[in-house]
């Protein structure tokens, strides 16, 4: 048993495709591989999360390798401090699987571990699960994860909201999670080009409670990008909602486009409960 039943909360047992409860909620493995455990009832819309258009953009940018850098960090960062009998592994709001994908390949060949992959865009996990055969995924809320009491050895959250009781129900004693947060100079050049003045990210340190920080590290470089590339970039953030037709345009016909990263990496520990 990995799931737990999103409804009740009782653990969930595959049989010929399908996750049961005892309590008789039924789920379906989808033809893809994955399984969705986001009841209608915990939607917030029709189709939560990324739009096709959105995951295209963003599949197209990731495989062009601007953001490898921020993969392998994060990669090598976890292959330090996961033991060696590590058994479970979540990466929330994991897309179309790019990061956890790279998670699965070089984390588990020492370790019995599986990664699983979380995200509430149906057409993201699709995809993923057509791609990365190596993950688990599932279409589910970060805010109700459907794993069960200290399942998981590590949690790793690269921009996904997540309550902090939930990350600490969900986590193993001494568990981690690894966040990434944009820093303040992050894709400032995109985002001059919607606001006449640019606000920079908030410096304050992130704290979740609960947890320890053990490690914080920033990771900043530039981007040498094509007008397509550009636009997929713009395509893959908030920022699109913003951007007029015209910028989106411009951006497409722009022989070359440099861009600032800024990534803030947090490592996070989780405390027993009689330190909470």
């Amino acid at each position: 048993m990995t799931y737990q039943c999103p409804l009740c909360h009782q653990p969930l047992a595959e049989n010929h495709q399908q996750w049961r409860c005892e309590n008789n909620h039924q789920f379906d493995n989808a033809k893809e591989g994955y399984v969705n455990l986001l009841p209608v009832q915990h939607k917030r819309s029709k189709q939560p999360g990324d739009s096709t258009e959105m995951m295209a953009s963003r599949r197209a940018f990731l495989d062009a390798g601007h953001y490898q850098p921020l993969r392998d960090r994060v990669v090598r960062l976890l292959d330090e401090v996961l033991a060696a009998d590590a058994r479970m592994l979540l990466d929330i709001g994991c897309g179309e699987g790019y990061y956890t994908a790279a998670m699965a390949e070089q984390l588990t060949s020492t370790r019995p571990l599986t990664v699983y992959g979380l995200d509430v865009a149906k057409v993201a996990v699709r995809n993923a699960s057509k791609r990365y055969r190596q993950v688990k995924f599932c279409v589910a809320s970060s805010h109700r994860l459907p794993f069960a009491d200290g399942a998981l050895d590590a949690i790793v959250r690269i921009y996904a909201p997540c309550k902090a009781e939930e990350l600490h129900r969900a986590l193993k004693d001494s568990g981690y999670v690894l966040t990434v947060i944009p820093g303040p100079r992050h894709l400032y050049q995109l985002k001059a080009c919607i606001y006449s003045e640019v606000q920079l990210h908030s410096e304050e340190e992130e704290c979740i409670a609960g947890f320890e920080r053990i490690k914080r590290e920033q990771l900043a470089y530039k981007m040498t990008l094509t007008g397509q590339q550009a636009f997929d970039l713009l395509q893959m953030t908030p920022f699109a909602w913003r951007a007029t037709e015209a910028l989106k345009q411009q951006l497409l016909e722009q022989g070359e486009f440099i861009c600032e990263t800024d990534f803030v990496i947090g490592l996070h520990k989780r405390l027993p409960d009689n330190r909470v």
